[in-house]
């Protein structure tokens, strides 16, 4: 199988400041050191607590934040050094959905125009082409094309969650960042989200980093888990192994949380 995402030593760091002339006196070493990679179809989770870094590393990988050293490579290709022109091709392969699907909705935009506006910044197809790109897109999450009309208010949490799956969808990626995406809802629609990301991946052989503190949620979906603790991993390895037979105390007491289990040293 393909390896499409690889990433080494990635690191972020964020400058402290103080004084009035906001000098730089420190670093907060947000994500120090992270590797993985993920195989073409394959999902791995990156769990920790809140703080660990997750998000951080899920938005370097995107270069939606610029990392401050290490290698990403996409099928290959080094896009670590690429400027924001070269990187623009990339984009349609790589997309996010978000945690909260109340917030990354625009409620002045109909679904239509959420769901097509990745088609039109890069010039996707006629008017008519992208109509049945938005159609097709809505049918794979579940909806109906009449949804294209309506706003995001008039949906639920889980309808919108799948109106986000969408607008990354349309654009055909190779590989998502699922960050936090089931953590703003009930747990009957999580498990409906899940099913459906799992639909997804067979359908269409997508990679997905899949950022979660939630880790029923990861052992149902990941194939592989990698263990954050204040930027830096702390395990990693088969998703069934890590959960069977976690090796440092923090994953012990993370999935004795997790599963409220008792905490075994």
């Amino acid at each position: 199988m393909a390896t499409l995402i690889e990433v080494t030593d990635l690191k972020k760091h964020f400058p402290i400041r103080k004084g009035v002339l906001g000098r730089t006196v420190g670093n907060v070493l947000a994500v120090d050191g992270v590797s993985f990679s993920i195989d073409e179809g394959q999902t791995l989770g990156l769990v920790g607590e809140s703080g660990c870094g997750k998000t951080t590393v899920g938005r370097a990988v995107l270069r939606l934040i610029e990392p401050t050293s290490g290698e990403i490579r996409v099928r290959g290709q080094e896009i670590s050094g690429l400027s924001k022109s070269e990187l623009r091709p990339l984009r349609r392969q790589m997309q996010i959905v978000f945690q909260d699907p109340f917030s990354s909705l625009s409620p002045r935009m109909t679904v239509g125009e959420i769901v097509g506006e990745g088609l039109e910044v890069h010039g996707i197809g006629t008017p008519a082409e992208r109509a049945r790109m938005i159609d097709d897109a809505l049918g794979e999450v579940g909806l109906e094309a009449s949804a294209r009309e309506r706003y995001p208010h008039e949906f639920s949490g889980g309808q919108r969650q799948r109106i986000a799956i969408a607008r990354a969808l349309v654009l055909k990626p190779r590989f998502m960042v699922l960050d936090e995406p089931t953590s703003a809802l009930d747990m009957s629609v999580q498990a409906q989200i899940v099913d459906l990301l799992r639909d997804l991946q067979q359908r269409h052989k997508l990679a997905y980093l899949f950022i979660s503190h939630d880790l029923k949620v990861v052992r149902a979906l990941a194939d592989e888990v990698v263990v954050l603790r204040d930027g830096k991993v702390v395990e990693r390895g088969p998703a069934q192994q890590v959960f069977a037979r976690p090796q440092t105390p923090y994953t012990k007491a993370l999935i004795a949380a997790a599963f409220n289990l008792e905490t075994v040293a």
